[in-house]
């Protein structure tokens, strides 16, 4: 069997060396507005999508790993994919590891603290704040640190690939392709890790097990070929406004937020609440309620307390309004009855939804006998299936709950996700045999998509020493296992 590296000194090698290594590629890295392609269409001749894998690439090509192969593989149409295969170390470990990130990053947003920005990366206390650090730069460095430890400590590590896309914030359009065209050059690998996801608490590993799914279009209501005279036309001439709240309600109960159509509701797993009560005692430093949201003052959240809450963060459906057009600014607004009205919606959906028929059930409920004859439109822009992890063996629980007590002092624990990543039911779909894992640094404070986004910093060399001992326990398990 092969040899098991020196746990303490494979972690320590991490967190020493993290800072000086990794944190100088990510300020540079942050400075690039490499939008992913849905908030940049022109991305090809922008250049930045260019500009930020060849980055990577140069850095990943500059370590010291024996054996390593480092690519950029373009495809027409496509993103550029940087792709990294290091062999195995040992002739008899002979488990295959593929560990996946992105490096496309989402739009900069409005409200940053001053002297913050989205291309402006600022190192405060012990954050990294910038766009995409956390979501999701750090996983192409931190993954090839992880083997550096394993290979320095003295372990051994079966054959590691890391496939680090450009489109996951759009959904990951171009994955698919990029996958079938690397299918005989990956394999079929043993554990796949997704870098991409969160965390409640800085204080332990965790491992996501579940994410709902999205459904995301847009809602249009028309009354008029133009806007006239709100004096003149009011209560004769329905508001568009009026109507779409109307075409809402069809969806969702304005008084509860649940989801009323039988195709958007499913029933938890028997293990959800007590998974959920286990995360509420983890949070509980947080105080009562979910407080990690920066709620206004006053504000009654969903849910009797953090175990409900986080239960219906993770199985319960939720309709958001995230844009609209056809409503002037409020200082530009005329007394103007308003041709139309159009809502972009964000609507979460059960991990274990049916996609299609959830989708197929919101377009006959928007669209089906519009109030009044308006004319209504809805604009699927985005189905994205939600993800349940299927049960962890043995070995793989035994190598996180070891990760996570020797580099956080805790052990590790799980967590259903209210986010959706398109791209786990896709890996889960294409390596069938593979133990999937996704986890990740997303934590308190770290505002994803959002201003201030950050990434701690002490976190995500605690999680890279994770992976290490992880890739090092792969390639000591049982053959069978």
């Amino acid at each position: 069997m092969p040899p098991r590296a020196r746990v303490d000194e494979m972690v320590t090698s991490v967190v020493r060396r993290w800072p000086g290594e990794v944190l100088p590629l990510l300020t540079r890295y942050a400075r690039i507005p490499n939008l992913s392609p849905a908030f940049d269409p022109a991305w090809e001749t922008t250049g930045h999508m260019e500009h930020a894998v060849e980055l990577l690439a140069e850095w990943a090509t500059a370590r010291s790993i024996p054996g390593m192969t480092v690519e950029v593989v373009r495809l027409p149409g496509c993103t550029p994919t940087l792709l990294v295969d290091v062999p195995s170390t040992h002739p008899g470990a002979t488990s295959s590891v593929l560990i996946y990130g992105h490096y496309d990053k989402q739009p900069p947003f409005d409200g940053w603290t001053e002297g913050r920005g989205p291309w402006i990366p600022l190192v405060e206390d012990d954050r990294l704040y910038a766009r995409g650090v956390a979501d999701d730069g750090y996983a192409l460095p931190s993954a090839l640190l992880a083997i550096e430890a394993v290979e320095m400590a003295g372990g051994t590590h079966g054959r590691c690939t890391i496939l680090v896309e450009g489109s996951e914030e759009s959904g990951s359009p171009h994955l698919p392709e990029v996958l079938d065209h690397l299918s005989g050059r990956i394999g079929a690998p043993d554990l796949v890790v997704a870098l991409d996801s969160g965390c409640p608490t800085y204080d332990r590993l965790w491992i996501t097990t579940s994410l709902r799914g999205a459904i995301v279009g847009t809602l249009t209501v028309s009354v008029l070929e133009h806007g006239v005279h709100s004096g003149s036309a009011g209560a004769v001439v329905p508001s568009s406004f009026r109507l779409a709240r109307l075409l809402l309600d069809r969806i969702e109960d304005v008084s509860t937020g649940a989801l009323l159509l039988p195709e958007l509701r499913t029933d938890p797993p028997a293990s959800a609440p007590a998974q959920a009560a286990a995360l509420a005692v983890a949070v509980t430093g947080l105080g009562e309620g979910n407080t990690s949201f920066p709620i206004v003052s006053g504000l009654v959240l969903e849910g009797a307390g953090p175990a409900e809450q986080a239960l219906r963060i993770a199985w319960s459906g939720s309709v958001a309004v995230v844009g609209a057009d056809g409503l002037p600014p409020t200082e530009t607004a005329g007394s103007v009855l308003r041709p139309f009205t159009r809502l972009k919606l964000a609507i979460r959906i059960p991990p274990n939804c049916d996609t299609g028929a959830a989708e197929a059930a919101i377009e006959r409920a928007l669209t089906t006998d519009p109030p009044n004859g308006a004319t209504v439109t809805w604009s699927l822009g985005q189905a994205a299936g939600g993800w349940v992890a299927p049960e962890l063996t043995p070995w793989i629980q035994t190598a996180l709950d070891e990760a996570s007590d020797r580099c956080f002092g805790n052990p590790s624990a799980k967590l259903g996700e209210g986010g959706t990543i398109p791209f786990l039911g896709w890996l889960a779909a294409r390596f069938p045999d593979a133990h999937l894992l996704a986890t990740g640094v997303l934590g308190p404070g770290s505002n994803a998509h959002g201003p201030d986004e950050s990434l701690h910093l002490p976190t995500a060399a605690r999680v890279t020493a994770s992976m290490a001992i992880l890739i090092d326990a792969s390639a000591a398990r049982p053959a069978s296992a």
